[in-house]
């Protein structure tokens, strides 16, 4: 005699519901020790049955591995939230994101690029400025060719 597949749905006679829950209950407590023994796995299994009765099944204690569920979603909270850590560097990459940005405009400025937004004063700080970097370069050449020729 071979088993049949049987429809899922609930068994209306009370007693065949009552005898079918026992022997299912039996084999998912099997089914649950074979898994923790095998894998090393912590499991626990609380089934209520129709009437209200409590079953239950613990590879090591019941309220241990629910102290341990719980704890694992406190954690998976913290790990939504960007840590200290992760904020410091992204303040920190948007501020070198910013100092880079500017400096560019500086230099674009200073290679006669973009001077259309600048007034007056604006522009004539930029123009000592270049003027002290010709300065620099001039006295560079200078030396160099004072040196070249000695």
């Amino acid at each position: 005699m071979t088993r049949q597949k049987i429809e899922i749905k609930k068994i209306d006679n009370t007693s065949a519901r009552q005898v079918t829950f026992s022997k299912r209950r039996r084999g998912l407590f099997k089914k649950a020790h074979e898994l923790s023994t095998l894998c090393d796995a912590e499991i626990a299994l609380i089934v209520f049955s129709s009437t209200g009765k409590l079953s239950e099944y613990s590879s090591s204690s019941v309220k241990q591995v629910i102290e341990k569920y719980n704890l694992h979603l406190q954690n998976l909270h913290k790990f939504d939230q960007p840590s200290l850590e992760l904020q410091l560097e992204t303040s920190t990459y948007e501020m070198l994101s910013r100092e880079i940005a500017e400096k560019t405009h500086e230099l674009r400025q200073m290679r006669g690029e973009e001077l259309q937004g600048l007034n007056l004063e604006e522009l004539k700080k930029l123009e000592k400025s270049l003027e002290g970097g010709l300065r620099c370069v001039d006295e560079t050449k200078v030396y160099d060719l004072f040196f070249f020729l000695f």
